[in-house]
C-alpha cells in the first residue's frame, strides 16, 4: 500500500490515491449504520442534558460530529479485535454492541453501569465487545494499544487493535515512544496496530495549527516506517473503504498502518465547554453544512432508500431509547460499598 502524503488541513474527498473511493457499501447497510448513528448523536445529547443537571459524574465529551469516523472503521472490524480510545468513548462502545443503558448508567456512576459506576464518561470498558477502553490521560492509552498488537502477533491471534488516538494526543511522548516501538516490531510482522488519528481540529481549545510546526500529522508516521494515509472522515462510505484496506494490510502482514482520519467535533470540547472563545460561531456553522448524518441522510435519499418520513421515525425511536437509557440509569442503585475494593486488588495482595 503507497504511502500518501496531503497538506490540505480540511477535510476532502481523498483515499490513499487521491480520488473518492468507490462504495462497496449496500444501501440496506448504509441505513442501518444512519440508524446506529442518529441513535448515538441522541443518546450523547440526552447525556449531556444529564451532565449539565448535575446527574454525571466526573466529566463528559462526547462524538457529536464524528460518528462516521467510529461507524466507518469498526464495518473492518471482526470478531477477536480489539479498540482502544481516549476519553471521547461512548460512541465506539455503542457501535460495538454495547448496551445503551448500561453505558448511560455508567456515566451516571450507578451500579448496573458498564463497570459497575467506577469508571465514568471516560473509562468505559466492554471487553466482551471487544473495546479494551476510554482512557482519560492524554496519550496514555496508546503504548497500551500497541503492546495489546504484539500480544496479539504473538500468540498468533490473526487479530488486530483498532487505536484511536486525538490530534492532541500525537505530540505526546506516549505516541512517539510507541509509534516507534510499533515500527521496529512491524519490521518482522509482529506488530498487528491500525494507528487512527481522530483529528477533529483541536486539541481541547488549541488548535492544530497552534500546537505543531508540522500540521500534516499522518506525515509524522514517516519517521518511524509506518506507511499512512488520510481520509475524509465526514464521509461514511470514504471511511469504510479506507478502513478495509488498510485492515487488510494489517492483518495480512502484521505491520502497523496509520490513518489520519479529518473530522470536526460539532459540539464542545466537553460538556463544560460553554463559551468555546477558541474558534467563531460562523466556523461552527459552517461545519455543520457537512454534518455527517446529515451528508448520510442526503446520500440515502438520493439512493431512493428511504424517505422523510422513514428517517423521522428513526430520530423518534433513537430518542425513545434515550430516554429509556436515562430513566433506567436514574432509577439504577449506587454501587454497593464493596466495589470500592472489588477487582481493584489482587486476592495475592492480602488487602481483599
Amino acid at each position: 500500500m503507497a504511502t500518501t502524503h496531503h497538506t490540505n488541513e480540511t477535510p476532502t474527498d481523498v483515499a490513499s490515491n487521491g480520488t473518492a473511493p468507490t462504495s462497496t457499501v449496500s444501501p440496506e447497510t448504509l441505513l442501518d449504520y444512519y440508524r446506529q448513528m442518529v441513535e448515538v448523536r441522541l443518546f450523547e445529547e440526552a447525556a449531556t442534558r444529564g451532565f449539565r443537571q448535575g446527574k454525571v459524574g466526573g466529566y463528559l465529551h462526547v462524538y457529536i460530529g464524528q460518528e462516521a469516523l467510529a461507524r466507518g472503521f469498526l464495518d473492518a472490524f471482526r470478531k477477536g479485535d480489539k479498540t482502544i480510545t481516549a476519553y471521547r468513548d461512548h460512541a465506539h462502545v455503542l457501535f460495538q454492541g454495547g448496551d445503551p443503558k448500561a453505558t448511560m448508567a455508567e456515566l451516571y456512576g450507578k451500579g448496573t453501569g458498564l463497570v459497575k459506576g467506577k469508571g465514568g464518561s471516560m473509562h468505559l470498558f466492554d471487553v466482551e465487545n471487544g473495546m479494551w477502553g476510554g482512557y482519560g490521560i492524554v496519550g496514555a492509552h496508546i503504548p497500551l494499544g500497541v503492546g495489546m498488537a504484539y500480544s496479539e502477533a504473538y500468540r498468533e491471534t490473526g487479530n488486530i487493535i483498532q487505536l484511536y488516538l486525538g490530534d492532541g494526543a500525537i505530540h505526546n511522548g506516549y505516541f512517539h515512544e510507541s509509534a516507534n516501538l510499533a515500527g521496529l516490531w512491524g519490521k518482522d510482522g509482529m506488530c498487528p496496530c491500525l494507528f487512527i488519528i481522530e483529528n477533529n481540529q483541536y486539541g481541547m481549545g488549541t488548535s492544530v495549527e497552534r500546537a505543531t510546526a508540522n500540521t500534516n500529522l499522518g506525515s509524522k508516521f514517516d519517521s518511524y516506517a509506518i506507511p499512512w494515509e488520510k481520509v475524509d472522515a465526514m464521509d461514511l462510505e470514504a471511511v469504510i473503504a479506507v478502513a478495509h484496506k488498510a485492515v487488510d494490510y494489517v492483518r495480512e502482514t502484521g505491520k502497523p498502518y496509520a490513518v489520519e482520519a479529518m473530522t470536526y467535533r460539532l459540539g464542545p470540547h466537553g460538556a463544560a465547554d460553554f463559551l468555546e472563545q477558541y474558534r467563531s460561531k460562523d466556523e461552527v456553522r459552517e461545519a455543520r453544512k457537512r454534518d455527517p448524518i446529515g451528508l448520510l441522510e442526503q446520500r440515502l435519499l438520493d439512493l431512493g432508500v428511504t424517505d422523510e418520513e422513514a428517517m423521522e421515525k428513526i430520530r423518534a425511536h433513537a430518542k425513545e431509547l434515550a430516554d429509556e437509557a436515562v430513566k433506567f440509569a436514574e432509577e439504577s442503585p449506587e454501587p454497593d460499598l464493596s466495589e470500592l475494593t472489588t477487582d481493584v486488588y489482587a486476592p495475592e495482595t492480602g488487602l481483599i
